[in-house]
């Protein structure tokens, strides 16, 4: 036994070796008793910015919309079939400028067509129908471009709508231009004075259904089977679920609370520093 050893029965060794595990079921030591366990970071708790440490990693939770309100969906609707009636005035315009008008002549009895067959009357038909069409399809694009946050059933509503209103405007527009003209002369004419009857639709009208209601029918349908056509061919072609672009700040996300930080490499120890035991 000496001062450096003072257990002859125990090597030098063993005392830098660490203590063996305690069995299972034995009793903590004091020392062991006396730290307590680490808590679970709360919600949106960050270790630190240092090169080790790590954001802590939230549950996503998901951010609702606010439902739209239905004062402002109607305001919507509204003022899509407004804007298209009034657009009726200059396609009725239009509808004027490029048909034909009919020749006609005075008779004891009216005016009759100067041609047995005369092929003026279907232009007309045909004019109206196609300029509908290229109506319905415009305002079917424009609708779908400019209000981009009401695409879906509220978009598809104002301009089927609209373009229903917009077709009888346009007729009764494009009718009455030169029609002053042609009844003072179907008054004060003689008997066998050739002029021209104004544009009119053949094929498409106006029924009273109740005596109030007016439903349209014919070709004055037209523009807007081109409108749902093609408002429905673009949201069936769109490449969002909810027919709006993701920066839209009205669709609907998944947020996340927490992003979890990337992971630095740990830097190397600094020079002279101890190194941790080895085991």
């Amino acid at each position: 036994m000496s001062p450096d050893n003072p257990d002859p029965e125990r090597h030098v060794d063993d005392v830098d070796r660490p203590a063996p595990p305690p069995p299972s079921g034995a009793a903590p030591t004091e020392s062991e008793s006396a730290v307590p366990p680490a808590a679970a970071p709360p919600p949106g708790f960050d270790a630190g910015e240092g090169p080790a440490s790590t954001a802590y990693q939230g549950e996503p939770e998901l951010t609702l919309v606010e439902p739209r309100r239905p004062l402002r969906t109607v305001a919507t609707v509204l003022g899509v079939v407004f804007a298209l009636a009034v657009l009726g005035g200059p396609l009725g315009l239009l509808w004027a400028a490029i048909a034909p008008d009919t020749p006609v002549l005075k008779t004891a009895e009216g005016a009759i067509y100067a041609e047995p067959q005369p092929e003026q009357p279907i232009a007309a038909d045909g004019w109206f129908s196609l300029l509908g069409l290229a109506f319905g399809v415009l305002a079917a694009l424009t609708v779908w471009f400019l209000l981009r946050r009401q695409r879906g059933p509220v978009g598809l509503l104002g301009v089927v709508l609209g373009t229903l209103a917009a077709a009888p405007v346009a007729w009764q527009v494009g009718r009455r231009i030169g029609l002053a003209t042609f009844d003072r002369l179907l008054d004060s004419a003689p008997a066998g004075q050739a002029f021209t009857k104004p544009a009119d639709l053949r094929a498409g009208g106006i029924d009273w259904l109740f005596g109030a209601l007016p439903v349209p029918h014919g070709n004055l349908l037209l523009p807007a089977f081109g409108a749902a056509v093609t408002y429905t061919l673009l949201a069936g072609w769109s490449r969002w679920p909810n027919l709006r672009p993701e920066s839209d700040p009205a669709a609907l996300s998944w947020a996340s609370v927490g992003t979890p930080a990337p992971t630095a490499a740990p830097e190397p120890p600094a020079p002279g520093a101890a190194e941790p035991p080895r085991g």
